[in-house]
Formats: C-alpha cells, structure tokens, sequence
C-alpha cells in the first residue's frame, strides 16, 4: 500500500503530467504531423495510411505488460527502471530522425521511417504501462480522478505541441532544428522522473513467488485479475461505456467537409477542441473525487450522450460556424471529462503490485469494441444520415449507462 493517503505533492502532479506528457509528443508527431508532411512530398495516400499500422504495440501491449509488473531495476527502481531507459531510447530514436533529411526519410528511406516510428511506438507503449503502475500506486483514491485529469490533460497538450505546434514552426526552422527541438523537449519531461525518489517513497511490493517469470505469467496474472468479485460486470461496462462516442465522434468533420469547411478551418477547429479537451479532463478529476465513482461515471456518460446527440443539429443546411464550434467543443468537453472519469475507476479496479498489467489489460479492453463500431460508422452515416447517426449515437450512450448501477451492485454481493 501505498504511504500517500492525502491530496498528492505539487511534485507528484509535476511528476504524472510531464510523463504523460511525454507521451503525447511523439504521438502528435506521427499522428497529426507526419502525415501533412509526407503528403506535402508528395508521399502516396496508401503509404500514407500505413502510419495507423504503427499504433499496433499500443493494441497489443497488454502481452507484455505483466513482465513490467514483474522485472524491475535494483538501483533505479521498479518504475524508474522501466520509464527512464525507455523514455530515453525515445529521445534517442527522435534526435536520430532529426539528423536526416527530409527528402532521404520521404522518398528511399520511407521504409526505415516507418520502422523507426514503429520502435518509438513500442517504447512509448512500453513506458505507458510503467507510468500507468506508478500511477496507480501514487494516487489514492480520492484523488485519482485528479490524476487522470493530468494524464489525459498531458496528453493531449503533448499531442498539441508536435502536431500543430511542429507544424506551425516546421517552415521557418525547418526539419532538423523541428525535430531537434522536440527531442529537447522530451529531455525536459525526463527531468521530474529522474529526480523522483522512487526506492524511498515507494518501497517494491512482494510478488508471490509461484506466478514465475515466464510463458505462464501472462496467464497467471490476468487469472487473477478476472477473479475479482464483480469483474465481469465491470468488463460490460468497459467494453460499452464508450460506445456511442466511438460511433459518433468519427463522422464530425467528414460532415463539416461535405459542409464545406476547408482544411484551415477544422484545423482552428482541433486545436480549439483539444485545449477544451483538457478542460473537460480536469472538470472530471472535480467530478471525480466530489460525487464518487458511480455517480460521477452516470453523469459523465449522460454528458458525453448529449454532446453526440446535439451534433445532429448541425446536419442541416446553412449552419453558423459558431453552432458549429459550440456544439463540437461541448462534445470534447464531455469526452474529455468522462475519459478521466473511465481512466479513474479502471485504476480501482487494479491489484497491489500488478498495477501496469491490469490497468493496461483494462485500456485494452475499453478500445476493443469502440474501435469495431467506430468502424461502421461511415455505412452507418451513409444508410442513416449524420442526422441519424448522431441521435442513435446518443440513444446508444444512454442506454450503455444501465451496465454502471449493475455493475456497483455486483460489487457489493
């Protein structure tokens, strides 16, 4: 158990949101930049779309998290040992990028592009399960709805500043110095975690010693997960909390595009969504740790319902711009909100000394059915209309929240 049983140190939210942070700037690289970038070369569309192939170690890191949980590093700590070898590998891979030219990594090094991104993918998963143990383990359970808010909130500001950010400097600095900077600033969110005294605050849990390192491990471990009383209703409400935004948030700027927005105006319009995005992620630390866990997942989830459902007035013809932007920053306002709300009470959910792999198993978990049916949702948005679409949506979150009040009852039996 931990020994921080009131509000968490200045330096612990310092610690949480520069390594969540961390994260969120090569994310932003690959996601939001890299693609403008290679398009602008001339990259095709199809090579293109490759750059979503490189999300695959976050899908599949629950196989190896377990042995996160399990090895650590004698002298720099179990989550040290992890974060910082990984974080700097990370740096290491994004300074190597920015010695190359532009033209080389677009055009014959493309292959070797994406395989180096693929690596920093599966450093940064790996470092995510390492982050999300210290987490848990940090933050007592009042305050963990405060501590996602960091984790979504730095996120999402990682995201922002190399992928609007790296964009908006990649002309005047160029390549080199872009990338350059980035590794820089990956550096300075290293320096929280290479000061944290992790051996002193956060003595390692024993690990029975049966459960073994080996093959069998990721049995053993994920055994004991499921056999937590109420785990399986809490797996229901895993897989559909999340489902009505995952069908509807897909299909809001093909419609703004068939709308007639061009590509600088939903631009404007992302980055304001995502600086609202992270006012929502704090608002549900607030919910959080005020209402509780139960109440605080009905009233986000009956939020996030209506910030999809109201998105059906904007369908029609000749809708003002400031519709547009009230209505969509109130959808990332809610999903903000109820993702650090989610985020919380998967930590709950998370056993003494194996709280990377469980907490990582239950991302995976979350994602699993929102990605299948976020998929649909362009036939959906086809056979329906937007306008259908978003109101079945809406219906579909609502009608998912019956799984919560289930779930806390079969907690107490």
């Amino acid at each position: 158990m931990s020994p921080i049983v009131s509000r968490p140190a200045s330096a612990t939210l310092v610690l949480l949101a520069s390594l969540y942070c961390a994260q969120g700037l090569p994310s932003g690289l690959i996601a939001h930049s890299l693609p403008v970038l290679l398009r602008q070369q001339g990259v095709d569309l199809a090579l293109i779309g490759l750059l979503k192939l490189l999300a695959l170690p976050w899908l599949l890191k629950a196989l190896w998290a377990p042995w996160v949980d399990r090895l650590a590093s004698p002298r720099l700590g179990h989550h040290r040992g992890w974060i910082l070898p990984l974080q700097g590998s990370v740096i290491l891979c994004v300074a190597l990028l920015a010695t190359q030219a532009p033209q080389t990594l677009f055009d014959h090094g493309f292959w070797g592009l994406l395989g180096l991104l693929l690596l920093i993918n599966l450093l940064a998963a790996t470092q995510d399960i390492a982050t999300d143990g210290l987490a848990v383990r940090l933050l007592p359970e009042r305050w963990r709805g405060l501590g996602n808010s960091l984790q979504v909130g730095g996120y999402k500001l990682g995201m922002i500043v190399s992928g609007s950010g790296l964009l908006l400097v990649m002309d005047p600095l160029g390549w080199n110095l872009s990338l350059g900077l980035l590794a820089g600033l990956i550096l300075l969110m290293s320096v929280p975690i290479w000061c944290f005294p992790e051996q002193r605050l956060l003595p390692r849990h024993e690990v029975p010693a049966q459960a073994g390192r080996g093959p069998r491990l990721l049995l053993t471990h994920y055994r004991g997960l499921l056999a937590q009383p109420g785990i399986w209703a809490w797996l229901v409400v895993l897989l559909t909390f999340k489902l009505g935004d995952a069908l509807g948030s897909p299909m809001i700027r093909p419609m703004l595009v068939d709308q007639g927005w061009s590509s600088s105006q939903l631009g404007l319009l992302t980055l304001a969504g995502s600086l609202v995005g992270i006012g929502g992620a704090l608002l549900g630390g607030l919910l959080y740790a005020r209402v509780g866990v139960q109440r605080a997942l009905i009233l986000s989830g009956i939020l996030q319902a209506m910030g999809i459902a109201t998105l059906a007035l904007l369908a029609g013809p000749g809708i003002d711009a400031a519709a547009v932007y009230v209505l969509t920053l109130f959808e990332q306002l809610a999903d903000g909100l109820s993702t650090v709300v989610l985020f919380a009470a998967m930590m709950r959910m998370c056993r003494p000394a194996h709280e990377g792999g469980d907490f990582t198993l239950q991302a995976s978990i979350q994602v699993l059915l929102a990605g299948v049916v976020g998929s649909a949702s362009g036939w959906l948005a086809e056979l329906l209309g937007y306008q259908g679409l978003f109101v079945g949506a809406g219906l579909l979150g609502l009608l998912v929240l019956s799984a919560v009040p289930w779930q806390a009852r079969s907690c107490q039996r």
